[in-house]
């Protein structure tokens, strides 16, 4: 069997429908939230079998946990607490911790 992974534009192709997804992850979410779950599902799955990350700021719109696309106040609750961003999933309750930028003089 041929290995495709190793193909020279695979990653970037990946990179690409990674993004993709995510755009109508953003897009389906008002009308059907399970949709919008499928495509973050289906956006990881591209990545662990081409080896490619999720870039920080896409990683920070879906839960770890149970995979459901995050949206601040309608499934997800921001708040900052002792210089982090402490985004909790409703769904399944999971707490994402983030550290504040800070200016540094």
């Amino acid at each position: 069997m041929v290995d495709t992974t190793r193909k020279s534009g695979s990653r970037r192709l990946a990179r690409e429908r990674i993004d993709i997804l995510f755009e109508r992850a953003a897009e389906f979410y008002p009308e059907n939230p399970e949709w919008s779950n499928r495509c973050v599902e289906l956006a990881r799955k591209i990545g662990m079998r081409h080896r490619v990350r999720i870039e920080p700021l896409l990683k920070r719109r879906f839960c770890r946990r149970c995979n459901s696309y995050l949206v601040p106040g309608s499934n997800a609750r921001v708040r900052i607490h002792r210089g982090r961003v402490v985004v909790t999933c409703l769904n399944c309750g999971h707490r994402s911790r983030y550290p504040t930028g800070r200016l540094r003089l």
